[in-house]
């Protein structure tokens, strides 16, 4: 069990760094990381990219004592995907506004998912992290070999820019005390190359549909296909769905993994030996992973730990916050729900979700016999409404989510 406090990645550093890249809004990447490897093609593809991974790739200050192995990898994991928001040259028109003022050249980690792997029986959960949740930052190393001061109170968002990816996954480590081997940093254009890569990903627009001036999406309700440009967009809107927070932006981020998920898995990818080399290609160019990632065995070992997971075994939920009374432009951490989840990661429980399929109005669950252009809107119970079964833990109302098997749709804000 992974729940023991280190100080894996505490005082991480860059080795041959390449050149940033600006990362995505989401954790999809994470399983593109480990089921690349899958369905047979693992070793050609693995070892052909293995040394462009490892020319890019970060050091954190522990590694996994298990060495690689062609079977899969024994025990629980967990890997840390970080997106930072900056502005890729080529993409500086289509994202407007956010690449012309005064923070265009700032380097902010929006997105901070945590993906867990449990022993057997196998369960992912993959856990979001507001980017304005207010933590305390531990002391870090920067890649010229500064440290950083020990913080009690900073943005989430703002810890990337303080010391890089390792000084993200100490801080998220410290949080949750989970030790994290595992860490990726994923850029923007990764998003078009990756979704490119497998034809594109097919979402559900609810309500009346999503427009956005920010990211220019006019979409009407329905199923959309997204590729490019448009995924990136999609991925990216706030002010299209829910009540507009980047906190009803994280349930539309996770419909998107969802069905990214199953996109993975389907005979359309995984029988498809071209498919599958594009995008592994497509993740590694977009890809800067901590060192632990770098070895294709090890690569192979977490590919075959989480490639026949049960769709209703892989739970998307959002780390539990209140409103910060300091600024209520932030949010603190629920402690109390907070320890009730990850303590039921950790010993492996099976996750009964109580509370939204998304938080702030970002999502509505439907029935697959319920049209994408209407779904109807049901409102969860804030506590369980029967004693869960044996093994399983009822989460607090105010942990939202969905697992893999369950269908949302955008609530888009369309008029």
């Amino acid at each position: 069990m992974s729940r023991q406090r280190s100080t894996v990645a505490r005082h991480a550093r860059l080795r041959s760094p390449h050149p940033a890249k600006q990362a995505l809004k989401l954790i999809a990447v994470a399983a593109v990381v480990a089921l690349v490897a899958t369905a047979g093609v693992a070793s050609y593809i693995v070892y052909d990219l293995s040394a462009k991974v490892t020319s890019k790739a970060v050091a954190l200050e522990d590694d996994v004592a298990q060495p690689p192995t062609m079977g899969a990898f024994e025990g629980d994991f967990s890997v840390l995907i970080v997106g930072t928001d900056e502005c890729e040259e080529e993409l500086k028109a289509a994202l407007g506004d956010r690449c012309t003022g005064a923070d265009s050249e700032g380097q902010l980690n929006d997105v901070n998912m945590l993906m867990h792997v449990s022993e057997n029986p196998r369960r992912v959960t993959v856990i979001s992290f507001p980017r304005d949740l207010m933590v305390a930052v531990p002391s870090c190393t920067r890649e010229d070999g500064s440290t950083t001061s020990a913080m009690s109170k900073q943005p989430l968002n703002s810890v990337y820019g303080v010391a890089g990816l390792g000084c993200v996954a100490s801080t998220i480590s410290a949080l949750t005390d989970f030790d994290i081997p595992f860490a990726a940093k994923v850029s923007f254009g990764g998003v078009v190359n990756i979704t490119d890569a497998i034809g594109g990903v097919e979402v559900c627009i609810g309500n009346n549909g999503i427009r956005d001036y920010y990211t220019g999406i006019d979409w009407e309700a329905g199923m959309q296909t997204v590729k490019g440009l448009d995924a990136l967009q999609f991925l990216r809107t706030r002010h299209g769905v829910g009540d507009e927070s980047d906190l009803a932006r994280i349930g539309n981020q996770q419909q998107y993994m969802s069905r990214l998920a199953h996109k993975l898995r389907s005979e359309e990818v995984l029988a498809d030996a071209g498919s599958l080399y594009r995008l592994a290609n497509a993740a590694v160019d977009n890809i800067e992973p901590s060192e632990s990632l770098t070895n294709p065995l090890r690569l192979v070992q977490l590919a075959l730990a989480i490639k026949d997971v049960p769709f209703e075994d892989i739970t998307f939920v959002q780390y539990p916050v209140v409103d910060d009374s300091a600024d209520s432009n932030k949010v603190v951490p629920d402690s109390s729900s907070a320890e009730i989840l990850m303590t039921a990661i950790a010993e492996n429980k099976s996750l009964e979700i109580n509370g939204k399929a998304g938080s702030n109005g970002g999502v509505i669950e439907v029935t697959p016999t319920d049209e994408p252009e209407a779904p109807a809107s049901e409102e969860p119970t804030e506590t369980a409404s029967e004693a869960p079964a044996d093994g399983t833990v009822a989460l607090p109302g105010n942990v939202n989510g969905t697992s893999a098997d369950q269908e949302t749709c955008s609530a888009g804000n369309g008029r």
